[in-house]
Parts: C-alpha cells; structure tokens; sequence
C-alpha cells in the first residue's frame, strides 16, 4: 500500500501561472491538470473565467510531488491555508480510515468523497488546527 505526504498549494486564480514558473525555474512537470470547466456535475453558471481555473494539478518535481489548485469562485485562502498537508494511499478505504481519524475533534472542510481526480478525496483541519487533504491515486 503506498503512503506519502505532498505538498499542496491553493492558490486564488494563479496556479497555472505557478505551474508554468515552476516548469521553468524547477523543472517541474506537469503529471495531469483538470480545470473547473472540466470536472463533471459543475454547474452551468460558472464564467469563463472560473471555468479555466486549475481545479487540480499533479507535479513532478524531481523525485517528489507537488500539488495545486486554484479556490473556486474568488474565494479568498484564509492564512494558514494557502499549503496544506496531502496525503496519498492508493486504497480508499485506507484513505477514509486516515480521514476519519484526522476529523474527530477538528473540523470537515470537504466531505471525504469520489472526485473526477480522486477515487477519495477530502480536507480536513484536525484539533491542531493543522490542515489535511486526504487524495487517493487513481489505479492504472
């Protein structure tokens, strides 16, 4: 069973512009990107402009990785949540016990659920107020 922790980094409209600085500067590449506009169940309301934000992005970056996203819709990162903790497994069960263990006395930022990214994903600020996203990779 894999389990790693990743670096990730939510943004407020500049995660492309990120990633296109951190291909150049660190030679990091892109392992897959979704925008807003791409992701399923959406609604149909969104602008252009929220549509062509990075809902998710993988990077490589030398031998570790390195995710991130933009907020949805303008919503402004409240400081200490710009880069939080990922966890990874690649078995969704293992992913949900993670998960639930981490929200017990802390506080649910994003129900642990299937994502067009993710077989499992959630967000979690723990009772130390130390925030956690919950990923597990999809099986190729």
């Amino acid at each position: 069973m894999t389990l790693k922790l990743t670096p990730y980094i939510t943004l407020e409209g500049t995660a492309r512009e990120a990633i296109q600085f951190y291909e150049q500067v660190i030679g990091a590449k892109v392992l897959s990107m979704i925008t807003y506009g791409e992701m399923p169940d959406m609604p149909n309301t969104f602008t252009d402009e929220l549509n062509n934000l990075v809902a998710h992005a993988k990077l490589q970056v030398g031998e570790t990785e390195l995710m991130l996203s933009d907020a949805p819709g303008g919503v402004h990162i409240a400081n200490g949540k710009s880069v939080t903790i990922c966890i990874t497994t690649n078995d969704v069960e293992r992913s949900k016990q993670i998960y639930e263990a981490l929200r017990q006395d802390g506080q649910v930022n994003m129900s642990f659920k299937e994502e067009p990214f993710s077989p499992g994903f959630g967000d979690v600020t723990d009772k130390f107020g130390v925030t956690f996203q919950i990923f597990t990779e999809i099986q190729s």
